[in-house]
Formats: structure tokens, C-alpha cells, sequence
């Protein structure tokens, strides 16, 4: 399972962190605040982009304010508003003492790069141009030691003491070392491109629950969702997806669904080929920890790679950063460990805090994602659901994981509750 291709060793670290998205500069930029020697490596060179929603919830812009990003200037949002059955509906983001009440759209092409700079401020290494190829495991104690990679060309080496998969969902290296991913978990597939549109003043992210092949209500539904996201400089992310509750392939043509959508929003929107800025990208989304144990033989996953994606609502970027954080101190609390069995019990607690803090969640997730797959049951869902405001704000505040962890009013502690008493995934 293990490559070990011989290599010239160009470098080390205490920690090497395998790709510089949200998940890894989380990890990195926590490690190197906490005076470990980090280093990224990143197949890509920034500027580069990645198929994403541009989307940040409110959970994952209390994680930027954590690490203290400047986000001044960038989009933002105070309320979810949602199309479906007929109904229209509007909701401002929950105000909760541990997050705050706002959400923000932020280019990929941006925020990651933003992201990354932050933690080469906070003291970690960034290699560009960088393809890890494998990992690089001691024969004796079988764990990770570094990772053999491409470089202009040549094949080297870099060793550290522990190894990151911040790789996305590929996971190359926890692949390679035996960690399949779980085909009973459900998985998420997402296209998305940008319009030039007068909507890019909406300072609300907008959902359509349903999604018809033609005027809705005189045609069917197809399984799927969309959005429309206001961006900076007159731009609007637009993207549909849809959810499988198991990793089958659903047979959707994302590209035809698209289309059609596309003919039947108003024309004011100027959703049009004329205004359409880049491609129609797709790309597939993880979930509910469908790559396990995200702690083994000196390496771990964060993100992505440990299949940290949002069953609930697509959301990947809050669980990428807030994992990110969680590993990074694993990984203090391990390098100053005074012997090793010490050093794996600091760092197995990763894997513990991650199934108690988002087990529960993503378990009930996971029965949410069984029956939103069924268009027939969605309909019935959104027809008698949306018009009742007080019940779509609970609904918010479980798909959006907006909801207080430690008291908050009666909806944060009914979910809390339903959280803690579902079986931790």
C-alpha cells in the first residue's frame, strides 16, 4: 500500500501539510502560530482556483475570525432566502452568542491564497509547483515519515515527523495507505460557473429547493437544488447540485439540468450566455466522514480528505477550517509529548474530538440526505414546510449548523439534543 520511491530529500519539517486549500492553511497556520515548523506543499501555483459555492456560513467566518483573517471588503450576507413549493421565504442569519449573525461569498481564487499568506505570516513554509506522489513510511514502525513527490522535473523527498492529507477529495495519500473511502456514505456532486448580473448587489444567499425541467408545476422535478450567490465586482456565483445517500452515481446531466434552469429564471437576472463569465465546472463534495480513521500511522486528514462536508447543506469550508484547527493542536500537544505512546494518544484524540463534536450532526445529516435524494419527498417537504416561518427557522438553524452548543433558546437546544442522542458517526 505504501510508496516509498527513492528520491533526493530536499527538506523537513515537524509537520508536512499536503496541499494549501482551507483544511491545510487551517492546519498550518495553528502549527506555526504554536511554534512547529510547518511546510506546504501545493501541487498548483497561486493564484488557482477551485469549483466551490464561495459561500461562508456563518460557522466558518467565526473560524476566520479566529485565525484573525482581514475580511474587510468582502461580500456580505444577512439572510437565507429560499424558493420551493410554490413559497418564498426569508430568514436572517440566527443570532447566536457563539457565532456571529453574517455570512460572507468570497472567491476561491481568492480566499485560498488569502488563507495560505495568513499562515506563511504565522511562520509556516509554502512550496509551489509541488506533486506529491506518495508517502514515505518507516519499514520498521510503519508509519509516515514524509512524502515522495515531483519537483521541477525530479524526484525528492520531504521528511517530518507527522503528515497532513490536505489533499481534498482525491486524499492520494490516506488512498495509498489503505483508507478507502466509505461507499454507504452520501456524496454530493456541484456545478458551478459566474454571470455578470445586476443580482450582485443581493446581500442574501438564495436557495431553490426545487429544481423543474421547464416551468415549474407544469413539468417534473429533477433531483437537485441551486444558487445564486452575489460575488464582488458585479459578479454572482450560480451552481446547482444534487445528493446521493450512498456513493452510487445518481445519472444526473448536470450540464442539460443547468440549461434548463438557466431558460426559466427571469430574464432581468441576466443569466445569459453573453454574461457568463469561465466555464461550468462540477466537482464532487464528501460527506459525513466517509474516509476513516482520519488519525493513523503518523498521518492525518483533515477537510475533504476526511470526508468533512455537510450533508445538510453542501457547507465545506467551516468544517476544512475548524478541522484544521482541531489537528493543529493534536499535533502540539503530540511533538511535546514526553514519549510516544503519549505522542498517539494526543494525537488519536483528534479523531475523538472530531466524532464528538460532528458525529451526531452529520448522522442526522445523513438521514436528512436519504430522504432529500427522493424529488418526490423534497416537494412534500418544501410545499407544507416554507410556509411556516417559525419551523424554517429551526430548519435553518440545523441545515446551516447555526445553532448554539452550549444553551441558546429552545430550537439550539432541541438540536443539541437530537445531535448528542444520534449515534456519533
Amino acid at each position: 500500500m505504501a510508496e516509498n520511491r527513492q528520491g533526493r530529500r530536499v527538506d523537513s519539517a515537524d509537520v508536512i501539510v499536503v496541499g494549501a486549500g482551507p483544511a491545510g492553511s487551517s492546519v498550518a497556520y495553528w502549527a506555526a502560530k504554536n511554534g512547529l515548523d510547518v511546510l506546504v506543499l501545493e501541487k498548483a501555483h497561486f493564484p488557482r482556483d477551485k469549483v466551490c459555492g464561495d459561500g461562508l456560513t456563518p460557522r466558518a467566518v467565526a473560524e476566520l475570525q479566529r485565525m484573525g483573517v482581514n475580511f474587510d471588503g468582502w461580500a456580505r450576507n444577512w439572510a437565507l432566502r429560499t424558493y420551493g413549493g410554490g413559497h418564498r421565504i426569508e430568514i436572517p442569519w440566527p443570532s447566536v452568542d457563539s457565532l456571529p449573525n453574517f455570512g460572507l461569498t468570497c472567491p476561491r481564487i481568492k480566499l485560498d491564497e488569502v488563507l495560505i499568506r495568513h499562515a506563511q505570516k504565522a511562520g509556516a513554509r509554502l512550496r509551489e509547483g509541488v506533486t506529491v506522489t506518495g508517502p514515505v513510511v518507516d519499514p520498521i514502525r510503519s508509519m509516515m515519515r514524509g512524502v515522495s513527490a515531483q519537483m521541477d522535473g525530479e524526484t525528492v523527498q520531504f521528511h517530518a515527523r507527522y503528515v497532513v492529507d490536505a489533499g481534498g477529495v482525491a486524499a492520494r495519500l490516506a488512498t495509498k495507505l489503505g483508507r478507502e473511502k466509505n461507499p454507504q456514505r452520501p456524496v454530493g456532486v456541484a456545478y458551478r460557473t459566474y454571470f455578470r448580473s445586476p443580482r450582485s448587489h443581493d446581500q442574501v444567499m438564495e436557495s431553490h429547493l426545487e429544481m423543474w425541467d421547464g416551468v415549474p408545476h407544469h413539468s417534473s422535478l429533477i433531483p437537485g437544488y441551486g444558487w445564486v450567490f452575489a460575488e464582488q465586482d458585479g459578479l454572482v456565483n450560480v451552481g446547482l447540485g444534487s445528493l446521493s445517500a450512498t456513493a452510487k452515481p445518481s445519472g444526473v446531466d448536470y450540464r442539460t439540468m443547468f440549461n434548463v434552469w438557466m431558460r426559466n429564471v427571469p430574464p432581468e437576472w441576466g443569466f445569459t450566455p453573453e454574461n457568463q463569465v469561465g466555464t461550468l465546472r462540477g466537482a464532487a463534495l464528501p460527506m459525513a466522514f466517509n474516509r476513516k480513521p482520519h488519525y493513523g500511522q503518523g498521518l492525518l486528514l483533515v477537510g475533504d480528505a476526511g470526508g468533512m462536508v455537510s450533508p445538510f447543506n453542501g457547507e465545506g469550508i467551516a468544517y476544512a477550517l475548524q478541522s484544521g484547527r482541531y489537528a493543529a493542536q493534536a499535533l502540539v500537544d503530540a511533538l511535546a509529548a514526553p514519549n510516544r505512546q503519549r505522542a498517539e494518544d494526543a494525537l488519536c484524540g483528534y479523531s475523538t474530538r472530531l466524532r464528538q463534536e460532528l458525529g451526531g450532526y452529520y448522522t442526522l445529516g445523513r438521514v436528512f440526505a436519504s430522504l432529500i435524494s427522493r424529488p418526490e419527498i423534497m416537494h412534500v417537504c418544501v410545499q407544507y414546510g416554507l410556509p411556516h416561518p417559525v419551523l424554517m427557522r429551526l430548519v435553518m438553524k440545523l441545515l446551516s449548523d447555526s445553532y448554539d452548543r452550549s444553551g441558546g433558546d429552545w430550537m439550539d437546544r432541541l438540536i443539541s439534543t437530537l445531535t448528542h442522542l444520534a449515534p456519533k458517526a
